[in-house]
């Protein structure tokens, strides 16, 4: 196993995504350890915690499955969370308005250090509680709508189309990140926002740094970059406006007046970066998802399931943006404890999403079940305003490149090959394939 892959695991003897049985029966290896912190009576398991199989959580996350519903984590600073486990559970707090998701408030949970030393800047959408968010999200519906969506679907597949032709006129091996993954929602975001793709590799870095580091200066100046160049696109839009869904916020009529620019940035940065980064960690997550589970691609190929059902039960399957994040703004009685005003809330997605009282054999890869009540996209009126754009890309992609390909495969082992660590987006660093 490389030296990037290693450095990922908390135990770098653990067997590694080629280790766990390719068939539908995988249940995950136990690899890992729990943290043990040196505070008497202080929660035993760190949250975030790197993946030693990128499809599975870890197995050191295992005690969490059976204290749930509620239990309690520690942070990257030992500092000690409510962690949500269950799935009925998620659903009612992330419905409750008494948990916020103003990043701003004292008490807000801080995964790493590198979103500590932003989270007193806001974010749209994403940080912001009622009725501030639902007049955010009023604005933006209109272009998220299924009817919206099925309207973009044929550029989608024209962009996967374009992108695919040109893998196959370079031959294997490919690297699918780049050439694939991250293209696709890249181009499709773009021409949706009215962002020229032209700047991809200066938003993509940006992205890239703001979500991963390594460092939070890094961070920092990646959120400075991002907003200063949409800033300036902003205002080049306001004299010179093109077609796209920032060109329309800048040039709605309100009652209230137009849009600050801080406000216009605010809305471009997370609808740029969300966007793009989530969509493409699924396409390359789900593709090696599939190519390390045989049977359950057979089944894809030779048409016994379809490529929504597979699309809907990998995203309850891989979970990669595991932790949303709440503090309690009021005492909150449930689950025989109570939340204190002011404590932190990390809702654990690929645990939740794991629920056996929710999902039968959950560590299963599985086209039978329904698997639509999964939290991937969050729940509640925070739930992501991008699922139906997001759905229709990784429909069209998937589709798309296993049909071009049919004898597509790894091009390198699958545990040499290196994924993202647990504290950002799950997914591949780079994924090696030929056919």
């Amino acid at each position: 196993m490389n030296r990037s892959a290693v450095s990922r695991l908390s135990d770098s003897s653990a067997p590694s995504a080629s280790s766990a049985p390719a068939n539908s029966s995988d249940a995950p290896a136990s690899f890992g350890s729990i943290r043990s912190l040196d505070a008497p009576g202080s929660p035993s398991v760190s949250f975030p915690q790197d993946r030693g199989c990128p499809y599975h959580p870890p197995a050191s996350y295992a005690p969490l499955r059976t204290e749930g519903p509620l239990t309690r984590v520690a942070l990257y600073d030992g500092r000690p969370v409510w962690a949500v486990t269950g799935h009925a559970l998620a659903r009612e707090l992330l419905s409750d308005p008494r948990l916020s998701t103003d990043r701003t408030m004292p008490g807000f949970p801080a995964p790493s250090e590198r979103f500590d030393v932003i989270r007193k800047r806001t974010v749209a959408l994403l940080g912001v509680d009622d009725p501030e968010h639902n007049a955010q999200r009023r604005m933006l519906i209109p272009s998220f709508s299924l009817k919206r969506i099925a309207s973009l679907r044929p550029s989608v597949r024209r962009t996967v189309d374009r992108l695919l032709d040109a893998m196959e006129r370079e031959g294997p091996p490919a690297e699918l990140v780049g050439a694939f993954a991250l293209p696709v929602p890249s181009m499709v975001i773009c021409a949706l926002l009215g962002v020229p793709y032209a700047d991809h590799e200066l938003f993509e870095d940006c992205s890239r740094r703001l979500l991963r580091g390594p460092g939070a200066a890094d961070v920092e100046r990646a959120r400075d970059e991002l907003e200063a160049y949409l800033g300036e696109l902003i205002d080049r839009k306001r004299t010179d406006p093109g077609e796209g869904l920032l060109d329309e916020l800048i040039h709605r009529d309100r009652p209230e007046g137009p849009l600050e620019r801080a406000e216009l940035v605010s809305f471009a940065l997370i609808l740029l970066v969300a966007g793009h980064e989530t969509t493409a960690n699924m396409i390359s997550l789900g593709t090696f998802t599939l190519l390390n589970h045989p049977e359950q691609l057979r089944a894809l190929r030779s048409g016994r399931t379809t490529t929504a059902v597979v699309v809907e039960e990998l995203l309850r399957f891989l979970s990669i943006a595991d932790g949303l994040l709440r503090v309690a703004t009021e005492d909150i009685e449930v689950a025989g404890a109570t939340i204190r005003a002011g404590e932190g809330v990390v809702v654990a997605t690929s645990l939740i999403n794991r629920d056996e009282d929710a999902f039968a054999g959950p560590d299963t890869l599985d086209w039978e079940r329904s698997a639509r009540h999964h939290v991937a996209f969050g729940f509640g009126v925070h739930q992501c305003l991008g699922q139906n754009l997001a759905r229709a890309e990784l429909e069209i992609a998937l589709d798309g490149l296993f049909s071009r390909f049919p004898g597509l495969r790894l091009a390198a082992p699958a545990d040499e090959i290196p994924f993202k660590p647990g504290d950002t987006l799950q997914g591949m660093v780079e994924l090696p394939v030929a056919w």
